[in-house]
């Protein structure tokens, strides 16, 4: 079982940056699918960004492009989220997700495997 921990999630005023890191508890972490998920209170989870494994492609939301940035560190089993030019809609819980093969569907939270915990971000105005 794969167990993903995600930090860096924290309090940012508008126009500001975090970098959330999701780490792996697996090395066959280095070939998966990941994804990161936000959910505001009162909203469904949606999709924010997706990298896959091997040859590391990159998706995101249309609601972050050319805002956040979605990469992969194998050497540390460890997938990044950069998110720049933050605004008070992005305060949500923002979640990591893997999966074990990479399905296109991968803007469905019910593509994935793992999950985890999730790391707040708040974004005042």
């Amino acid at each position: 079982q794969v167990q993903l921990v995600e930090s860096g999630g924290g309090l940012v005023k508008a126009g500001g940056s975090l970098r959330l890191s999701c780490a792996a508890s697996e090395r066959t972490f280095t070939t998966f699918p990941v994804g990161w998920f936000r959910q505001a209170p009162g909203k469904e989870r949606e999709f924010v960004a997706h990298i896959r494994g091997n040859t590391r492609i990159t998706y995101y939301a249309d609601s972050v492009k050319g805002r956040f940035t979605i990469s992969r560190d194998n050497a540390n089993n460890t997938v990044y989220l950069l998110m720049n030019g933050l605004n008070p809609e992005d305060t949500a819980v923002y979640y990591c997700a893997a999966s074990r093969v990479w399905r296109p569907s991968f803007v469905s939270s019910t593509t994935y495997d793992y999950w985890g915990q999730g790391t707040q971000v708040t974004v005042s105005s």
